[in-house]
């Protein structure tokens, strides 16, 4: 029973030792990955006009009014 006890003494006190996980933040400095435009991949190749034409007509297809007819 007293081994029992110590060890979950132990394993409370051992949650108490979390450390702080705060980033230092530089002011007015982007720290992320740089992103590129969503037309600038494999599939595109670039083509901003072709990205656009396949996101119009994949908007056209999300329209549930046009999809059944309304």
């Amino acid at each position: 029973m007293r081994l029992f006890l110590m060890a979950a003494v132990a394993l409370a006190l051992a949650g108490c030792g979390e450390r702080d996980k705060a980033v230092v933040y530089k002011q007015g400095v982007y720290q992320g990955k740089t992103d590129s435009a969503p037309w600038n991949n494999a599939l595109y190749k670039g083509d901003k006009a072709k990205w656009e034409s396949d996101i119009r007509a994949r908007n056209q297809q999300q329209d549930e009014s046009r999809r059944i007819g309304g």
